[in-house]
């Protein structure tokens, strides 16, 4: 593409006549699920967009790309986000977690994946990745205890299926064993 041209304001350059030129792309450094990534993105690419469509990590889905639905909540320096929302650019240095990464290095499943399986906390798929990410940053969190409150704190993750009470148990099991520990 190339570069954009925006006038600039009396007042607000050295010369009002001469134009900005926005990069076409712009070094971003970003670890995703644990391997360090020397990135070059568009200013505008949001980190779903880096994800999928760059990286070709698919488990991160597009769902209403306003930060309504949670199927892009990915962990970011173990913090839950709407990718959607997030330019990459404004994520440099951080690190990536998707469901991709969740696994440990032995393939063995996270605790909370195994807890979705547990409880048939899924039907038709498509929201469970960002589901299970929230759930993580959830647990880390620790603001939910009760049912209630575990419904409370995933409500920015919509489920068309309605698998809504598999999902709570399978939360509420994690939280269990967490504490109990």
């Amino acid at each position: 593409m190339a570069d954009l041209e925006l006038p600039t304001r009396q007042g607000f350059a050295p010369d009002a006549g001469s134009t900005t030129r926005l990069p076409d792309e712009v070094p971003v450094t970003l670890t995703i699920n644990g391997e360090r990534r020397d990135l070059h993105v568009r200013p505008w690419t949001t980190l779903l967009d880096l994800l999928r469509e760059d990286l070709h990590l698919y488990g991160t889905k597009k769902g209403c790309d306003h930060g309504q639905c949670g199927s892009c909540t990915v962990l970011v320096d173990g913090q839950r986000i709407n990718s959607c929302l997030a330019l990459a650019v404004s994520r440099d240095g951080c690190e990536v977690t998707t469901v991709e990464g969740l696994a440990g290095p032995d393939g063995a499943l996270h605790p909370m994946q195994e807890a979705f399986i547990e409880h048939d906390a899924f039907q038709c798929g498509y929201c469970t990745p960002g589901q299970i990410c929230s759930a993580i940053g959830l647990v880390k969190e620790g603001h939910a205890h009760t049912s209630e409150e575990i419904r409370e704190q995933m409500s920015g993750n919509i489920c068309r299926c309605g698998a809504y009470t598999n999902i709570v148990d399978a939360i509420g099991d994690v939280l269990a064993k967490e504490s109990a520990k």
